[in-house]
């Protein structure tokens, strides 16, 4: 995979606005993103809106039920939807990418804006857009899956250019188990993820509330923590022509 960042194609012209207005297309089981969103936009509410509906995912595995979450069909009729609304990026806020493979994320941007015009992207391309431009060369994963969806995305990721130091994950497969997964279990997978000193950690699920635990754990550990909330909320604001600064996120959201 070469240096150059992912980008969606260049933004269409959306209703005169000095909000720019981000659509997200979310897992229907998820209770993390949404409220995290809204928190971390507290402040920027005169530059960004945000705006969500959601298709049917439940589980997390390498089987034909989990794969079929997925398909091209159920996420363009859920942009259709989301494109009914004047909009300026519209965002797959999910990480399925990450053991799926790159290209489904590529081919999924690639038709959401050929049906609506509507400059694409998501949580996978916001993770190697971030490990770009932050330089960042090795990953160490604190993930909430179970094992063979976590050996997938160090695979995947290795194929991107990005070898991953080390896994930690509590082997979870409902998407609601994840959801209520207690602040002290995301600790010890950041803490293990942390073992091997990769140059950042990537907490890749965004139904897993590590986006509250970034600041403090980047103080502990003293290594970035590129969590998948906050880079797909930094990833969608730059398609949307803003670029944010949150600071109490991380470094990330921090412009650090």
């Amino acid at each position: 995979m070469t240096d150059t960042l992912l980008t969606a194609p260049a933004p269409h012209v959306a209703a005169p606005s000095r909000i720019k207005r981000i659509g997200h297309i979310t897992p229907s089981s998820n209770t993390a993103l949404e409220p995290l969103t809204y928190a971390m936009n507290r402040g920027l509410e005169h530059q960004l809106a945000h705006h969500f509906t959601r298709i049917s995912v439940t589980h997390l595995a390498l089987s034909a039920s989990s794969e079929a979450q997925f398909q091209l069909e159920r996420m363009l009729a859920a942009a259709r939807l989301l494109a009914d609304a004047p909009l300026d990026a519209l965002v797959w806020n999910g990480t399925s990418a990450s053991w799926r493979g790159l290209e489904n994320d590529l081919r999924l941007c690639e038709a959401i804006t050929r049906e609506t015009g509507i400059p694409a992207t998501t949580s996978t391309l916001a993770f190697y857009n971030a490990f770009h431009e932050k330089g960042y060369k090795t990953v160490g994963l604190a993930l909430p899956y179970i094992e063979e969806i976590s050996a997938q995305i160090a695979t995947e990721y290795a194929k991107q250019g990005f070898p991953v130091t080390g896994s930690s994950s509590l082997g979870l497969l409902a998407n609601v188990d994840i959801g209520a997964a207690e602040p002290d279990a995301i600790r010890g997978v950041l803490r293990g993820a942390a073992k091997e000193k990769p140059d950042c950690i990537a907490v890749v699920c965004t139904n897993f509330n590590a986006t509250e635990l970034v600041e403090e754990m980047e103080a502990e550990l003293g290594i970035p923590i590129v969590d998948s909330i906050a880079v797909t909320f930094w990833e969608a604001a730059r398609v949307a022509g803003v670029d944010v600064k949150a600071p109490g996120w991380g470094k990330l959201l921090a412009g650090e």
